[in-house]
């Protein structure tokens, strides 16, 4: 039914779309302008334009109204899917690192007060 309407909402608005650029504006627009001898008077073609530009937007406008209380009806009770929410990970704790056998060799030498200072002799 959601979706029936949400397509007919869509056939509405381009239809309003059509119908707005066919009128007539001050600056000249895409009216359609015909005959005064014709099937149909300019007159007769505005008032037909006019009221069906308020038909359809009556209808545009309560369409979106209906759609909007069964869109908020349809999830009321529904609950948010977080199957695929992703939870860090744990950290993992690491103990004293094992010596790297291609790493160089501290100074077996060196004071153990300051490793970073020079050997004396």
């Amino acid at each position: 039914m959601l979706l029936f309407l949400t397509v007919l909402q869509a056939i509405i608005g381009a239809l309003l779309v059509g119908v707005i650029l066919m009128q007539k504006s001050e600056g000249g627009g895409l009216g359609v302008g015909g005959s005064p001898t014709g099937l149909m008077s300019a007159r007769g073609a505005a008032d037909f334009l006019t009221r069906a530009t308020t038909i359809l937007a009556t209808l545009f406008v309560g369409l979106s109204i209906v759609l909007a209380a069964l869109a908020a009806g349809h999830s009321s009770g529904q609950k948010i899917d977080t199957s695929l929410q992703r939870s860090a990970p744990a950290p993992v704790q690491q103990g004293p690192a094992a010596p790297n056998p291609g790493a160089p060799v501290a100074n077996p030498a060196a004071p153990a007060g300051n490793p970073a200072a020079p050997a004396t002799k």
